[in-house]
């Protein structure tokens, strides 16, 4: 069970960093251009809500099932065991939040060019969180892990 759900998790970062990239470039050039925040703009947010959110609830199960987690004071202690229990979590949860907050306060905002500016500003602070994350795993940005 652990495999299958660590790969799924791995693969789907792959599609979630596609679609957030999409987002951030759709939305910069929708606040550069002052254009109309579009259905496809919606579709695309919508659809990064999905995989965030699916992406989270696998962390979650991984987080209570997978090896590397260890409940102890001693895990403090190590570099990996740190990274795995309390780190990687707390800086993904960060940029969940941050993407979610983008979804839904845009949604509520009339003026589409600060619908951009929103969507733009917070899921490229997303964005960046995630890829410290990553980078902080020493796993690499393009693996699959199993």
């Amino acid at each position: 069970m652990h495999s299958i759900l660590l790969a799924t998790h791995s693969i789907v970062r792959y599609f979630l960093l596609i679609v957030l990239i999409i987002v951030i470039v759709r939305s910069l050039m929708g606040w550069m251009n002052r254009s109309s925040y579009s259905k496809l703009d919606d579709k695309f947010s919508l659809g990064l809500f999905i995989l965030t959110h699916t992406q989270l609830l696998l962390g979650f199960a991984l987080f209570f099932i997978s090896p590397l987690i260890i409940f102890s004071g001693a895990a403090m202690g190590d570099r990996v065991a740190r990274y795995w229990l309390a780190e990687h979590n707390t800086g993904m949860i960060l940029a969940i939040v941050l993407i979610t907050v983008a979804r839904i306060s845009s949604k509520k905002m009339k003026d589409d060019v600060f619908k951009h500016k929103r969507m733009f500003t917070l899921n490229a602070i997303a964005l960046l969180i995630i890829l410290v994350m990553i980078g902080l795993s020493h796993r690499g940005y393009f693996s699959i892990t199993y």
